[in-house]
């Protein structure tokens, strides 16, 4: 199994849960795991990713964002591996019309991000999270994120972190 590239996405604002870039209104957002009907509907031109591939690597799990009154459109994706003792993240991507400087909503990359977090409290994990970040981004998702360099461009969450992020994507928990 090759090994996932670098996480390359930028955290573009830390949100109640998403938000749109124009009129500023917030939208509630859940986290679902992607089903095979999602599968069927995801449309390679509009990911950078190969989704298909990843969902079906057996160690990892691919979650999708998604806004609670529209739950048929996809906002974002994320590949999660349980590594026993934290959570690994794989893949990490906004959709097509959530990227760049047209995007519609902000916050998808930190909402899926704190869903990570989240997880791994959930299993027991303190809420470590791990991912390998380009050389030129490790920066950004030190002040963006409060990760912190393992080795390399191995960077971490730990529990402060994580807490910080959860409590702004989910302040009911």
């Amino acid at each position: 199994m090759a090994n996932p590239p670098p996480f390359d996405v930028e955290i573009d604002k830390l949100t109640r849960s998403i938000e749109n870039a124009i009129s500023g209104d917030s939208f509630k957002t859940q986290t679902l795991e992607l089903t095979t009907n999602d599968l069927k509907r995801l449309k390679k031109s509009e990911w950078l990713f190969d989704w298909k591939s990843e969902v079906k690597q057996v160690d990892k799990t691919v979650y999708k964002l998604v806004i609670l009154e529209n739950t048929s459109i996809i906002q974002g994706l994320i590949s999660l591996q349980d590594r026993g003792d934290h959570i690994f993240m794989a893949l990490i991507e906004s959709s097509k019309f959530n990227r760049g400087a047209e995007k519609v909503y902000l916050g998808v990359p930190g909402n899926l991000v704190a869903f990570a977090c989240k997880l791994s409290f959930d299993k027991g994990y303190g809420g470590y999270v791990s991912f390998e970040s380009k050389t030129k981004l490790k920066e950004h998702y030190q002040k963006s994120l409060g990760a912190h360099v393992l080795f390399g461009n191995v960077m971490a969450l730990d529990t402060k972190a994580a807490h910080k992020l959860i409590h702004q994507y989910f302040p009911e928990n």
